[in-house]
């Protein structure tokens, strides 16, 4: 596995890719290393920084989206544009913790960012969400040490 070979590194680009809208798996990568003699801890706060940081590079490339964009490429009408903004309105900016979510995440910090939400909180809430993802991995692993 080519990402393990990169050490550290190797998990913080995987974590990264992840966290974007790349279709990719990190807890593969995650797993390998740690059960290949890596620092469990240490593949947690790697993993946690590269998904983090991907999450909100995606966050970013929201807020340069535009509505006319997202209706002509994705044929999304304004209509159920304007209904998930209303989630978004509703569940608050804190929605961002929920970014770790197979499927979805990625839309979520995405739409984060198109919708204009408190960067800082988007950021905190992110941040603490792909934490508990590798936590409970590792956990799921038995490897919580």
């Amino acid at each position: 596995m080519i990402w393990s070979q990169l050490g550290y590194l190797g998990l913080f680009l995987s974590s990264f890719l992840a966290a974007t809208v790349v279709p990719f798996s990190s807890e593969v990568v995650f797993s390998g290393m740690v059960f290949g003699g890596f620092d469990a801890w240490m593949c947690v706060f790697v993993a946690t920084a590269g998904n983090w940081l991907g999450g909100m590079t995606s966050y970013y490339i929201g807020r340069i989206g535009k509505i006319e964009w997202i209706e002509k490429y994705f044929r999304i009408k304004k209509e159920k544009i304007d209904r998930f903004k209303q989630k978004i309105d509703r569940y608050g900016d804190w929605i961002a913790f929920f970014s770790f979510l197979p499927g979805i995440g990625d839309l979520i910090a995405v739409a984060s960012g198109f919708f204009r939400c408190r960067w800082w909180i988007v950021a905190l809430s992110m941040l603490l969400g792909k934490f508990a993802r590798y936590l409970v991995w590792m956990y799921l692993n038995g490897l919580f040490m």
